[in-house]
C-alpha cells in the first residue's frame, strides 16, 4: 500500500508544470486542445455554408479564420501562465514589453494593415466570395471571381485560371468595380455555318431559341451573321456559361441539340451542309 502511495507520489510530481516532463506533457495537451477547438469551429463553419438559407458567406469564412488564430492565441497565453518558468520570464520582459510593442508594430505595420482592412472588408462588403469584381494590378487592369479572403489577402481567380492574390489593405483602399450583376467571366461562342440560300432569319431564331431552353434568356447574348461567302452564311451564336467547369459540357449540350433541331426544322437542305463548332 505504502509502494503505491510512493509510486501514485512520484507520477505527479512528474506532471508538476514546474518540471521540464510535466512542461512537455502539458504542451501536449494544449496542443491537442487548439487542434479539437479549431477542427471543430471548422466543421461548424462549413455545416454553416452548406446549409440552406440566408448566409453571409464571406463574414462566416473570415470569422472562422479569426476564431482559429483567436484559440491558438488564447492557449498559448494560459500554457504561458500555467508553465512557473514561462510565467516569471514574462514578468522579467515585461519592463521591455512597451519598447517591444513598438517595435513589433513598426515591423508589422502592413500585416496588422491588412488584418484591419480585412475586418473592415467583412462589416461594410464592398465584394463578397463569389462576386467577379475588375481590380488594378501590376499586369494592368483584372478581372476575377473572389475565391478567398483571408486574415491578410484576397484571392481572385480569372477566367483563364490564374490566381491573383491581393492585400487587403489595398482591396479596402483602391476603386473596385462589382460586375457580378451583369458580367460572365465565361462567355461561349458557337459557330454556325448553314447554306446561303437557307432562310437566315429562321435559322438565327431557332438557335437563339435552343440557346435559351439550355441557359434561360438571361444568359443568352444573341445570334448574329457575320460572314456570308460564296455557298454558305456563317452565324455566330453567344451565350454565358454559369462557370469554368460548365462551359464544355454546355457546349457540348448546345452542338447535340442544334443539329438534331436544324435537321428537324429542314434547315439542312441546299448546297451547304449546316455544321457547328
Amino acid at each position: 500500500m505504502n509502494d503505491l502511495k510512493v509510486s501514485e507520489h512520484d507520477v505527479l510530481s512528474f506532471l508538476k508544470p514546474d518540471t521540464l516532463f510535466g512542461a512537455l506533457v502539458y504542451l501536449v495537451i494544449f496542443l491537442a486542445a487548439a487542434l479539437v477547438l479549431s477542427r471543430t469551429l471548422r466543421t461548424v463553419v462549413h455545416a454553416a455554408l452548406t446549409r440552406q438559407g440566408h448566409i453571409d458567406r464571406t463574414t462566416i469564412s473570415f470569422m472562422q479564420q479569426f476564431g482559429s488564430a483567436l484559440i491558438w492565441v488564447i492557449l498559448l497565453i494560459l500554457y504561458a501562465h500555467l508553465i512557473p518558468v514561462l510565467r516569471s520570464m514574462g514578468t522579467a520582459l515585461l519592463a521591455g514589453a512597451s519598447i517591444a510593442s513598438v517595435v513589433i508594430g513598426l515591423a508589422a505595420q502592413s500585416t496588422l494593415g491588412n488584418l484591419v482592412a480585412g475586418v473592415s472588408i467583412t462589416i461594410y462588403r464592398p465584394f463578397r466570395l463569389g462576386d467577379t469584381i475588375q481590380v488594378a494590378a501590376p499586369t494592368g487592369t483584372e478581372i476575377g471571381v473572389v475565391e478567398m479572403i483571408s486574415l491578410g489577402y484576397t484571392t481572385l481567380r480569372t477566367a483563364d485560371g490564374r490566381s491573383i492574390v491581393v492585400p487587403n489593405a489595398l482591396a479596402a483602399s483602391q476603386v473596385s468595380i462589382n460586375l457580378s450583376a451583369n458580367y460572365s467571366p465565361w462567355p461561349l461562342t458557337i459557330v454556325i455555318r448553314v447554306s446561303r440560300d437557307a432562310d437566315l432569319e429562321a435559322a438565327r431564331k431557332l438557335a437563339i431559341s435552343v440557346a435559351t431552353e439550355a441557359v434561360g434568356e438571361k444568359s443568352v447574348g444573341g445570334c448574329f451573321l457575320t460572314k456570308v461567302e460564296a455557298t454558305a452564311a456563317v452565324l455566330e451564336l453567344r451565350v454565358k456559361a454559369s462557370d469554368a467547369a460548365a462551359r464544355d459540357s454546355l457546349r457540348t449540350a448546345l452542338l447535340s441539340k442544334l443539329a438534331q433541331r436544324f435537321t428537324g426544322a429542314g434547315l439542312g437542305a441546299g448546297a451547304e451542309r449546316p455544321s457547328f463548332l
